[in-house]
């Protein structure tokens, strides 16, 4: 795992740039939609293996016009399909760079909580002999009061 001691930082112009650049994506993609759960499960799915069989039916469309009937729409079938293939491709780039900012996320956040366990290890004990450390042991121990009851099955769930 090469996550070990990840030190970096985002500057604040930073933070404000890529946010820019999300907002940039979202304004040059204005007619993406979001879909209840009853209407995913709904709709016909195109995945991988069906490609090639829209992308004939797109040729098949185009060639045979006169065997469809006129009411079908066939530009637009077309730009459909186009639409599809480079909002997949978008996808792809999107999933790759969800997934580093998600182990990112995870290691960064597992060497700060590794590190604060190291802390409130040490303030629990030198609490029992400095004098003004009982109370901050007893704040930093509130996070693991609403855990002790359950059993370590729930916890690692």
């Amino acid at each position: 795992m090469n996550s070990q001691n990840i030190t970096a930082s985002v500057t604040p112009e930073d933070i404000q740039e890529i946010k820019a650049a999300l907002q940039t994506i979202q304004q040059k993609l204005p007619f993406l939609i979001t879909l209840s759960a009853e209407e995913r499960r709904k709709l016909v799915k195109m995945g991988d293996k069906s490609l090639a069989f829209v992308s004939n039916s797109v040729t098949a469309a185009q060639s045979n016009r006169n065997i469809l009937p006129s009411s079908f729409d066939v530009e637009e079938f077309v730009q459909d399909y186009q639409l599809a293939i480079i909002l997949n491709e978008l996808l792809i780039s999107m999933r790759q760079l969800n997934e580093q900012v998600d182990d990112t996320l995870l290691a960064v956040g597992s060497e700060a909580m590794t590190s604060s366990l190291t802390v409130y290890n040490y303030v629990k004990t030198a609490a029992k002999k400095t004098p003004g450390l009982k109370t901050l042991a007893e704040q930093l121990g509130e996070r693991f009061k609403a855990i002790k009851g359950r059993s370590a099955k729930a916890i690692s769930s």
